[in-house]
């Protein structure tokens, strides 16, 4: 199987860095869940792996630095559990920027969270949240015994507090309040055309348990982590690798979020995604938000490629928004 980065030169079609418009931010590895597909290997035994106070500060500061960014998505492990999200959250909405959160739902109802939900209503934060199916049976499968009924439970909550009634023309007091969901396939498959499991998502949702979400972001599973582990015990890692080279979509290349985006992990070192972050593939001068000016001063590196990034561009590509173009290309 050839290379990623011999197939960008084959097809004429390197991406060059953009100027920054996203900075995701990786909180820490905690998490009050174990999926099968995480490719964080979160869990709630990475108590360590959390973002300080100093950290989160001079993140604020470089955005002051850095005009072109407006965005700041906030992930985890589940963010929330972070000791300084808020303050984060906070800070990152007095200074214009969009906020993403990064929810798995069951966080809500974790000891100390129980007024999280107001906050990023509060906030405004544009919630996205993990649900990969609208059936028990899978979600259980793939996040543990009892999760569906919880992320239920959160979803109906949100709601109640003004999410996604965009879908039904009603706003939250600080305008418009968000909800997306992401999808995830269960084994090493791709993903189905987004547009039509969105609409599936909705009807199913609405008719059972009468909630409504904005839109429904289809990802690729990466080949890393705790995924990697799954594939290799399941001796599936080379049929789906070739799964991912073989749907090969050029027309995705030129949307890759590692143009625009710049990854944060939790102790200030700068990754080009959140996928080469949890591969420690610093961007190409190994800067770390300590040791340079503006985030602009990372705009002349190039961008870091391994074979997992074919789970980018396979298909209709994947990003964490989602689909990047339609599957045909």
């Amino acid at each position: 199987m050839p290379s990623f980065s011999q197939i960008l030169l084959e097809k004429n079609c390197v991406p060059e860095r953009e100027p920054t418009s996203t900075l995701q931010v990786n909180v820490g590895k905690l998490c009050n869940q174990t999926c099968r597909h995480c490719h964080v290997d979160a869990g709630p035994h990475k108590k360590r792996e959390n973002m300080g106070l100093e950290t989160v500060h001079r993140i604020l500061e470089l955005i002051e630095k850095s005009p072109s960014i407006k965005k700041i998505d906030i992930t985890g492990g589940a963010p929330e559990l972070n000791a300084h999200f808020r303050l984060l959250v906070r800070e990152s909405r007095k200074r214009g920027l969009e906020v993403i959160d990064r929810c798995n739902l069951t966080v809500l109802f974790v000891e100390g969270q129980e007024d999280t939900a107001e906050f990023l209503a509060e906030q405004g934060v544009h919630v996205i949240a993990s649900l990969p199916c609208y059936t028990s049976g899978n979600v259980d499968l793939q996040r543990g015994d009892g999760v569906f009924a919880q992320s239920i439970r959160a979803l109906q909550k949100l709601n109640s507090l003004g999410y996604a009634q965009s879908a039904t023309h009603g706003y939250g007091k600080n305008g418009k309040l968000e909800l997306d969901l992401v999808y995830n396939p269960i084994g090493p498959t791709l993903p189905p055309a987004s547009d039509q499991l969105e609409k599936d998502y909705k009807l199913k949702l609405k008719a059972d348990f009468d909630i409504d979400f904005n839109q429904l972001y289809t990802i690729t599973n990466m080949p890393i982590k705790r995924f990697l582990v799954d594939l290799k015990r399941q001796n599936s890692l080379q049929s789906y690798m070739s799964l991912l080279c073989e749907n090969f979509n050029v027309a995705a290349v030129s949307k890759l979020m590692c143009r625009t985006h710049l990854s944060i992990s939790w102790d200030g070192k700068i990754y080009d995604c959140d996928f080469n972050q949890m591969l420690d593939m610093p961007v190409e001068n190994q800067s770390t938000i300590f040791t340079i000016q503006s985030f602009d001063d990372v705009k002349k590196t190039s961008i870091q490629f391994a074979e997992h990034c074919f789970g980018c561009t396979a298909g209709a590509g994947s990003s964490c928004t989602g689909s990047l173009v339609p599957a045909n290309g």
